[in-house]
């Protein structure tokens, strides 16, 4: 059975056929670019991360949703598209959370919604990282740690664990990889 705690990574990768079995469409706000595979998450991670972004919105913060779920054959696209471009800067299929449904990448309209690590230092990038924890979810590749996780730093991108895990992480500043006691040597 899947877990929202399992690792997903180029060591523990999912397989080509994995589709999540309670796919929704999330009910936030989504960057133009989205599609609809890209609107959806697993149930309880679209139940949460609305419940996040109502929050940010009585806070004032205007966060959009960039890009949620993304089947093995997209993310498939997306990496080879990014290696004809001679770049590194996308996982391989099989090797992307965004497989399992858990993963949203986030932005805000004052960097016309694109993923920048620039994001951290806006209003909405502090308020994410603050919040996200309460609600479940982790800022999966922080700085500082691009040696643990394998990834480059990515303060758009979260993923959901559920609220005892994230919470436990955001206090202790563990990645998952820490948690589940693995560190990577490779990086992208």
């Amino acid at each position: 059975m899947f877990s929202y705690t399992q690792l997903i990574n180029p060591s523990v990768p999912l397989a080509f056929d994995y589709i999540p079995t309670h796919l929704t469409t999330a009910k936030i706000p989504f960057a133009p670019s989205a599609n609809e595979e890209r609107k959806m998450l697993d149930i309880d991670a679209a139940t949460a991360a609305k419940a996040l972004f109502e929050q940010a919105s009585l806070d004032h913060i205007s966060l959009v949703g960039v890009s949620g779920y993304r089947s093995y054959l997209s993310q498939k696209q997306l990496y080879e598209n990014a290696l004809k471009r001679n770049s590194t800067a996308v996982a391989a299929p099989g090797t992307s959370e965004h497989q399992s449904g858990l993963a949203l990448d986030v932005s805000c309209p004052s960097l016309n919604f694109e993923l920048e690590e620039s994001f951290s230092d806006t209003k909405e990038g502090k308020w994410l990282k603050a919040h996200a924890p309460i609600h479940g979810f982790i800022l999966r590749y922080p700085k500082r740690k691009e040696h643990i996780t394998g990834y480059p730093f990515e303060p758009w991108h979260i993923r959901f664990v559920g609220k005892t895990l994230s919470l436990y992480l955001s206090l202790t500043g563990l990645t998952l990889e820490e948690y589940h006691g693995m560190k990577l040597t490779q990086t992208f």
